[in-house]
């Protein structure tokens, strides 16, 4: 792999495409994240079992077809989509996305970070004085296989993804006997409040990010098929599972993480396995995102020397306290990530018919001026609107695009013809 560096500026090439069960290990192993339970655990105190059922399965779905259009565009062109953001937003205002993009990956990575340094604390009733030792070590800990690249994410995903369904499976049995079974779960009546619009922008933020920059993967599909499905299984499936793990903890033991759950149910060793494989599965994907964009912002293919410094930086965030902010990032990521998204997708099936010149071929404009006011209109869009912040977005910065990219060129054409 171009030196085992994952080809960071550049397509990925037939001979190292990847089979269906490896792009989903990577893909579930990046899905299956202690935030997304903490943001499920928000939603379980909010809303009845049969109302929670029909807020994962619009927004998961939602947040599932958008992941997978955009694994097949990667699929198909062999690009992530930081090296995309180039034939929408132009050669120097494709940075925007870089910057957008990787300052949400290093956000989750703080957050990831601080969580098993606070979490471990708690659980093994360790002095508090152990957890900015612990933040340093995880945050470069967790850099490792990232570092290596997609192989050894794929080795750590085959075995930590089977483990967790396993104890998932465990601690979801434990929990209806303790609950009383299912009839006793669907009468437990919510406790605060929150809107339905608000309930799906936040099931929908607690990956929109990743979806976006889960094409660092997808591109290493064989086919579209698998690209496809994989990103669907893991968004759509993997993500609601973990939305509804944390949810099924909040509303039975008041505790939204599984780790939590498992330790209340008396698994102790179980929660600390748990606990590892649930982060680091999501944090190696997390920074290596941000390295793809990194590479991409500074025209560098020195991936795993910015992998090592978005781990630093995330180590930083996290013991500055970004394990506080959760859900307004969440938010956040939902308001502003999908334009980003909808006008690649625009780009490639509206303005290239599916079929992109190769970006080695053609001559960029240094900013597109279509791209990036499509963005500012549909982030402005998505910031004000009452209703589902991220569909909005993602809705005015398509149409946007396409309707300003068709005027620009019929003006060119008659330029040209005048």
């Amino acid at each position: 792999m171009q030196g085992n560096n994952d080809y960071p500026l550049s397509e990925v090439p037939s001979n190292s495409r990847k089979g269906l069960i490896s792009m989903m290990a990577v893909l579930l192993g990046f899905t299956f994240f202690t935030s997304t339970m903490w943001a499920g655990g928000r939603l379980g105190t909010a809303f009845s079992l049969d109302q929670l059922m029909t807020i994962l399965l619009v927004g998961n779905l939602i947040l599932g077809v958008y992941a997978a259009a955009l694994a097949y565009i990667a699929y198909k062109t062999g690009l992530n989509t930081v090296l995309l953001g180039r034939y929408c937003f132009g050669e120097y205002g494709s940075k925007l996305s870089d910057f957008v993009l990787g300052f949400t990956q290093i956000g989750w990575y703080a957050w990831g970070v601080a969580t098993i340094a606070i979490v471990l604390v708690k659980l093994c009733h360790i002095s508090e004085a152990w957890q900015t030792p612990l933040i340093i070590l995880f945050g470069f800990g967790f850099c490792i296989s990232a570092s290596i690249g997609y192989r050894a994410m794929e080795l750590l995903s085959k075995i930590s993804v089977p483990a967790m369904l396993i104890f998932i499976g465990i601690c979801f049995y434990k929990g209806l006997i303790d609950v009383g079974g299912m009839s006793a779960l669907f009468h437990i009546e919510p406790k605060q409040t929150m809107g339905f619009s608000a309930a799906i922008t936040v099931v929908i933020g607690t990956f929109i990010s990743g979806g976006t920059q889960a094409t660092n993967w997808s591109r290493f599909s064989k086919t579209g098929k698998i690209a496809v499905i994989s990103t669907l299984v893991a968004f759509f499936i993997g993500n609601g599972l973990m939305v509804f793990v944390g949810a099924f903890g909040a509303m039975i033991y008041q505790h939204a993480d599984i780790v939590d759950v498992l330790a209340a149910q008396g698994f102790i060793l179980i929660a600390v396995l748990m606990l590892f494989a649930n982060i680091w599965t999501t944090q190696d994907n997390t920074i290596y995102n941000f390295a793809a964009a990194g590479c991409n912002l500074f025209r560098s293919d020195k991936r795993r020397t910015i992998t090592v410094i978005g781990a630093a930086i995330g180590t930083i965030l996290a013991w500055f306290g970004m394990y506080n902010y959760l859900i307004p990032f969440l938010i956040l990521l939902g308001t502003f990530i999908p334009p980003i998204g909808a006008i690649i997708m625009a780009n490639f099936w509206v303005i290239h018919r599916a079929n992109p010149p190769k970006l080695a071929h053609i001559e960029l404009p240094g900013f597109d001026v279509c791209g990036l006011a499509a963005y500012v209109l549909g982030s402005g869009a998505a910031y004000f609107s009452p209703w589902m912040p991220p569909i909005v977005g993602m809705i005015v910065a398509s149409i946007s695009y396409v309707a300003l990219a068709s005027v620009f060129a019929t003006r060119r054409s008659q330029a040209q013809l005048g």
